[in-house]
């Protein structure tokens, strides 16, 4: 099993930044992608950005040039850095940790409690 812990959600004024991080334990495979998810009142759940065990990051269109996910393999800790933050960005914001016995075959997908994050305009 693998446990996730995110910290760093809260309020912030549009135009503005928030860190989010998120912490994983347990039984973690060498071969890893950890991302962010959010989900908005009344919407599905969208990806925000993956990101490797190798440092290769996919984002989704909606963040691109304004958000940065990065990962300390050491730590096994995912890190989202939010600028320029919008009243759109407004969800709960979840840590993924896809396990995978080879980069094609994921062998168990994981995920964090939720953090809100709130962008008032």
């Amino acid at each position: 099993q693998v446990q996730l812990v995110e910290s760093g959600g809260g309020l912030v004024q549009a135009g503005g930044s928030l860190r989010l991080s998120c912490a994983a334990s347990g039984r973690i495979f060498s071969i890893n992608f950890m991302g962010w998810y959010r989900q908005a009142p009344g919407k599905q759940r969208e990806l925000v950005a993956t990101i490797t065990t190798g440092g290769s990051t996919n984002y989704a269109d909606a963040v691109k040039g304004r958000f940065t996910i990065s990962r300390d393999n050491a730590k096994n800790t995912v890190y989202l850095q939010m600028n320029s933050l919008k009243p759109e960005d407004t969800a709960v914001y979840y840590c993924n940790l896809d396990n995978r016995a080879t980069w094609f075959r994921s062998v168990g997908d994981y995920w964090g409690q939720g953090t809100q994050v709130t962008v008032s305009s």
